[in-house]
């Protein structure tokens, strides 16, 4: 457990900080709130009773003044695209780790391009998007790879129940859109496509008691940034279910409400991961309430193995490289329901 040990939390008055925050708290670390907005900072600080240390990324000093005296930082603030790089830079200089929560396919992108090789030399540990999107698709698809070491293709698929979106969501949603212009992104063949066309819907064939559900197929997300960073897999893709894509993308869906004391709203989720080699199949569901919620532990536990050394590597990685996968998943267990299927051999 934490042991009263500093950890700062850039962004820590949004949805998925406040989460993380709590999280940290339970687990016996002391967080340290950092972000830009003062105001909000002062009231979470009030709640809690923890240190508040106003920092932006335009002010390189202030970041530094955020980390001095802490273990690590975890950065909920977004969008990833302004945050990610100046934090990383942040948390190098002070010689300690860095994880964050970031979902933007090009933030991901930028941190495995820019940092891989300066983390390593470091001996740097830098974990991206270590939350719902990204990081538990990532586990989740190594630990159904077992003692496979290369497949032909991973496919993630997403049920939410209703998908209300943060600010926070929407503000990176729009900065991915900017970035992008009139493309999308999908990697197939070992490589990224852009693309004009529209994603296809499709019907995907969810585990009872769901069923087969219409999903909007190439929903590109930040699992198909992770796993291919370090699993030999030249198809990966990623698919939502209509009815969370409409809730998203409508203008005026509003945020998440607490349905729960512990905040968690009543959003429910399930994750159906398959991955395939030859003629045979792998897969694994994962389910739980709460997609802003659940990325609390993800990145906490993540955290936690960093700290006590329970890693597999140095410098930036995904969550399935840096981690044992199946362990990993067990210890989030009172979060996440898992269910591993039978292997099967297909036609």
């Amino acid at each position: 457990m934490g042991s009263g040990q500093l950890v700062a939390v850039f962004g820590a008055y949004g949805r998925t900080g406040r989460f993380v925050v709590a999280e940290l708290t339970a687990r016996g670390f002391v967080p340290v709130l950092s972000g830009r907005n003062a105001r909000a900072l002062e009231e979470l600080a009030g709640e809690h009773g923890l240190e508040a240390r106003v920092a932006s990324v335009e002010d390189l000093a202030s970041l530094d003044r955020a980390l001095a005296g802490t273990v690590a930082v975890i950065n909920c603030a977004g969008p990833f695209a302004s945050t990610t790089g100046p934090v990383i830079e942040a948390a190098l200089r002070a010689g300690i780790p860095y994880l964050d929560v970031a979902a933007e396919l090009e933030a991901n992108l930028d941190t495995f391009a820019h940092y891989r090789e300066q983390a390593r030399d470091a001996g740097a540990v830098i974990v991206p998007a270590m939350a719902f999107f990204g990081g538990l698709g990532d586990l989740l698809v190594t630990a159904a790879m077992g003692d496979w070491t290369e497949a032909d293709e991973a496919h993630i698929a997403y049920a939410l129940s209703s998908w209300h979106p943060t600010a926070g969501t929407r503000l990176s949603g729009a900065v991915s859109r900017e970035r992008r212009g009139d493309h999308r992104l999908r990697y197939t063949g070992g490589q990224w496509e852009r693309r004009t066309d529209a994603a296809p819907t499709l019907e995907w064939a969810f585990p009872e008691p769901m069923g087969p559900r219409p999903v909007i197929g190439e929903f590109t997300m930040a699992d198909v940034v992770t796993v291919p960073q370090h699993l030999s897999i030249p198809d990966v893709t990623t698919y939502m279910n209509t009815e969370a894509v409409r809730d998203v993308v409508a203008p005026h869906t509003p945020s998440p409400t607490a349905a729960d004391e512990s905040g968690r709203s009543d959003q429910t989720f399930l994750v159906d991961v398959v991955v395939r080699s030859g003629k045979a199949e792998r897969r694994i569901t994962a389910s739980g309430q709460d997609i802003y919620a659940v990325t609390a532990p993800l990145v906490v536990e993540a955290l936690e193995r960093v700290l006590t050394g329970a890693t597999r590597t140095i410098g930036v990685a995904s969550a399935g490289e840096m981690f044992d996968a199946p362990d990993f998943l067990r210890a989030l267990g009172p979060h996440l329901a898992l269910d591993l299927h039978p292997e099967k051999q297909t036609a």
